[in-house]
């Protein structure tokens, strides 16, 4: 037979029919205009079929008449799942809590951000809109038009040409446009370009200024590379801001150690899951819960925000995955000890002098291997930037 409309949501039962007249049961249901479909025979006096709930009670005087006997193997259906929700009531109304609180706070603000402010701190804007009611844990229904919002906080923010709020889900943004000021160059007083260092220079580039030395000359800690006076004397001179660009051949000696076993930590694959539930701010663990066996351990978190149509919920998934760490030893060579302590200082070198300095050549003066450690003394010779400033006075001379 035809399934009935709706069935699921007005109810049905699966029932199991015993009897020699199964068959003629069937026919009366249908001369009686009682729905039943899904009618499968199991043996040659049993069959299963389902009808709808209502039809339920009319049908004993058929089972009467036809010798036959009924079972209900399953309950189908809407109105026994709100039959199962009344006798567990304290969980439907926690689910009804639930999505209770889940309206409430996403009818709440829950971050603010401000962006394309340069000049113009964000502590400030904030303040301001705080004072126009834009704040943490505010009922959204409570703010006034985005419009009017944003006409207020240009009249209250000085050295600003437009400032735009919008809203999404619980995240409003703040849009700032500052004014456009004239580019105030920087005061700078007349100095000199002196040397930071002794050294051999390699090249010279005065932009401003007169140099002092040339390429290959040798220069001491303080010397003037390029003067901020020019002229040649007192009455035809002039002071001005020295720049330019001086490279040098500097020496650098290093007093190396390298342990000849290495310690290096590595992960084991084993992990444990920690798995929360975020509302807002709080996260509720869920499971995970127990001890952790490992001796040593990595945490890496994971945080899948909740989000309806591009708008980020209050509410969302977090997962902390807990991993086992080993460490483990390995014994180098005192070649390659002598290697990975070169390179460690050659990066030091880069650090402190600058990413374009040059590693000319390297010189071991001495080394030995001692306690498990190789000792080295490296003098490195670099190629790097040696000027300085120093500031002058008009009266200072060279």
């Amino acid at each position: 037979m035809k399934i009935p409309t709706l069935s699921v949501v007005r109810g049905c039962v699966l029932i199991t029919v015993r009897g020699e007249h199964v068959n003629h049961l069937i026919n009366v249901l249908a001369e009686s205009g009682i729905p039943v479909w899904d009618i499968r025979p199991t043996s040659d006096h049993t069959a299963d079929m389902k009808l709808l709930l209502r039809d339920f009670h009319a049908l004993r005087p058929l089972l009467k008449r036809t010798g036959c006997r009924m079972h209900v193997s399953r309950r189908i259906g809407l109105p026994f799942r709100i039959v199962s929700l009344y006798k567990r009531k304290f969980f439907a109304i926690g689910i009804i809590m639930f999505f209770i609180m889940l309206f409430l706070l996403s009818s709440l603000v829950w971050n603010i951000n401000v962006v394309g402010n340069e000049k113009l701190a964000s502590e400030d804007v904030l303040k301001v809109a705080r004072q126009a009611g834009i704040r943490p844990f505010q009922w959204i229904f409570r703010l006034d038009e985005p419009d009017k919002l944003s006409r207020e906080l240009s009249m209250k923010l000085p050295g600003t040409s437009w400032v735009g709020v919008e809203r999404k889900g619980t995240t409003i943004t703040i849009q700032i446009v500052e004014a456009a000021e004239p580019e105030k160059k920087p005061l700078v007083s007349p100095r000199h370009l002196i040397s930071r260092t002794d050294a051999v220079v390699t090249s010279i580039y005065a932009e401003q200024g007169r140099p002092l030395v040339e390429k290959n000359t040798r220069v001491k800690k303080g010397q003037v590379l390029i003067s901020g006076i020019l002229g040649d004397g007192a009455a035809n001179s002039e002071i001005v801001v020295a720049k330019g660009e001086v490279k040098g051949l500097v020496w650098h000696e290093y007093n190396l150690q390298v342990p000849l076993v290495q310690k290096r930590k590595v992960y084991t694959g084993e992990r444990k899951n920690k798995s929360y539930l975020v509302l807002g701010n709080r996260a509720i663990q869920l499971w995970g819960y127990g001890k952790e066996l490992f001796a040593k351990s990595e945490t890496l978190t994971e945080h899948d925000p909740l989000t309806w149509r591009s708008i980020s919920l209050p509410i969302g998934w977090m997962t902390e995955k807990v991993m086992e760490v080993a460490e483990t030893q390995e014994t180098l060579q005192p070649e390659e000890a002598k290697k990975l302590g070169i390179q460690s200082a050659v990066r030091d070198i880069l650090a402190k002098y600058g990413s374009d300095s040059q590693i000319i050549n390297q010189k071991i003066l001495h080394e030995k291997k001692e306690n498990g450690k190789v000792y080295m003394k490296v003098l490195f010779e670099v190629e790097e930037k040696i000027a300085e400033e120093l500031p002058l006075v008009h009266s200072q001379g060279e």
